[in-house]
């Protein structure tokens, strides 16, 4: 790893700056909850979960149907099922970078507290697993609720060396955690995201930030990116172009997926940070519509009818058949590649 490599590890551009977002949240009236979810199964049918926040940063609980518009390459698409809930459970993937540029510093003590900050925030229905990477992405601890089990998995993480194909694993993960997330009752979405870990160096995947955005957006898997920094390295402070190019793919891959680019350069940080990735999973509205027939990508833009308010959601899916054979093989590269799944002992 080179010296310019390491400074790469600073990764955010110089206009984002870490909030602590005000948690304070509505109680949903009852006529806007539903008392079971009403999605048909059915390969026709698309979800697609969106976070909705007022322009003060807090969680906007008191919307309906009728107030969300879904838009699809231009065109609205009819909205045929809804779900809205409040503090539902949550299932995640912590992946942690176990390359060797997280050597450097205090990164590896810090991205273990970072989980532990994120195992904290953890209700007693959720459900997290932990992963591990370099080149090769290595399951830890499977999923569970056991936050003890969690906790423990953090010691049996291999120590940093090598190379790092942090693309890869984020993709080979995003698809675990979906397959994952359908498995519960009726095989209805989840609330589900996939937390990384990582300085955000990138040395050997195959894959770009782009396709992997495309893979974890197709299948609507959030992927939040906690970046593990040194405060002298924090490029809030220090202006660094090759920083600023690095947090820029980071941050496209994140908002496109429905998640978000969070930097921790102090535990006070890494608390904030934690708490803002669990609460988010839990205020996200569930919206369905007709998925389209034409093939290929198709972009998606989720808004609400009232102003003031910021959506983030997925960027898109994959249309009709072909497409997802294409998403699908995708994926499957990522898990043959580089990246390659070695499962651990840990059972939930």
């Amino acid at each position: 790893m080179t010296g310019g490599q390491t400074m790469l590890a600073g990764i955010v551009t110089a206009m984002f700056t870490l909030s602590a977002p005000a948690m304070r949240a509505q109680t949903p009236q009852p006529q806007e909850q539903q008392a079971a979810p009403r999605f048909r199964s059915s390969v026709d049918i698309v979800s697609v979960a969106a976070v909705v926040r007022d322009r003060k940063g807090r969680f906007v609980t008191d919307l309906s149907k009728k107030d969300f518009q879904i838009v699809e390459a231009g065109q609205p698409r009819d909205i045929l099922d809804f779900r809205a809930e409040v503090n539902g459970p949550v299932k995640l993937a912590v992946l942690m970078d176990v390359s060797g540029s997280m050597r450097m510093a205090q990164r590896t003590s810090d991205s273990r507290r970072a989980a532990e900050h994120i195992f904290a925030n953890l209700a007693t229905a959720d459900e997290a697993a932990v992963f591990s990477f370099d080149t090769m992405l290595a399951e830890v601890q499977t999923f569970t609720t056991d936050r003890a089990k969690l906790q423990a998995s953090l010691t049996g993480i291999d120590p940093p060396f090598g190379q790092t194909s942090l693309y890869d694993a984020i993709a080979s993960t995003a698809r675990m955690v979906a397959d994952a997330s359908r498995s519960g009752p009726r095989g209805l979405p989840q609330r589900s995201a996939v937390v990384v870990i990582t300085d955000g160096v990138d040395t050997r995947s195959r894959m770009s930030a782009s396709e992997v955005s495309l893979v974890a957006s197709g299948i609507d898997v959030p992927v939040y990116i906690f970046a593990v920094v040194a405060s002298v390295d924090d490029p809030r402070e220090n202006e660094d172009e090759r920083r600023a190019a690095a947090a820029s793919n980071l941050q496209e891959l994140a908002r496109n997926t429905g998640g978000e680019l969070l930097i921790s350069s102090s535990p006070a940080q890494a608390s904030v940070a934690a708490r803002q990735i669990i609460s988010e999973l839990r205020h996200q509205y569930v919206l369905a519509f007709e998925a389209s027939s034409h093939t290929g990508w198709r972009p998606l833009e989720v808004r609400t009818r009232k102003d003031g308010h910021v959506v983030r959601a997925r960027s898109g899916y994959n249309g009709a058949t072909p497409s997802a054979n294409s998403e699908n093989e995708a994926a499957g590269a990522a898990v043959s590649g580089p990246a390659t799944v070695r499962m651990g002992s840990g059972r939930s």
